[in-house]
């Protein structure tokens, strides 16, 4: 199965959203995966465009999402759900200072990257913050693909954003 991570910032820009979805979409056509949290923002809009979806919850109902064991996924019901909250304290610079709901963020994060068995990586990962840089929760699944050499593409780096548009045009 060929997988992508498809992340990124509740803030995304609204013009940033719209290139997303159709990135999704033409991924989609090319029978990709996506792996994502289901959060606002640029989550939100990877999941628009894919009919093909590993959705990863921190918790069942999150933003109105629901473990369906199908496309959705409350990772604290599966099977590495404790060596995913291990990794956290590897990959979090300040992992004792989260609250128990930003651990569970984080935690699920390592799905998105490493797929449901935690052995099944994505190819790469497409996602935006601003100026291109390793903030916020995002940063948390970059760490992660980058420390088992998976290629992170930020659509918060012109030159990334500019490829991407050419590649929905194409």
């Amino acid at each position: 199965m060929k997988t992508y991570a498809g992340i990124g910032s509740r803030k995304t820009p609204e013009d940033v959203l719209e290139l997303i979805t159709k990135i999704a979409l033409k991924l989609d056509k090319q029978g990709y995966t996506l792996n994502s949290g289901g959060a606002s923002g640029a989550d939100t809009a990877f999941e628009q465009g894919s009919k093909r979806k590993q959705i990863f919850l921190p918790s069942n109902s999150f933003n109105g999402r629901y473990h369906d064991g199908i496309e959705y996924f409350n990772y604290q019901t599966l099977p590495h759900k404790d060596l995913a909250e291990e990794t956290v304290s590897l990959f979090h610079p300040a992992a004792h200072k989260l609250t128990d709901y930003a651990f569970k963020l984080m935690a699920r994060n390592t799905f998105q990257v490493l797929g449901k068995d935690l052995q099944t990586s994505v190819e790469f990962v497409i996602c935006w913050t601003a100026n291109g840089k390793e903030i916020g929760g995002t940063s948390q699944a970059i760490r992660i693909a980058k420390s088992v050499n998976i290629p992170v593409l930020n659509l918060g780096k012109p030159k990334v954003l500019e490829r991407f548009i050419s590649f929905v045009t194409e």
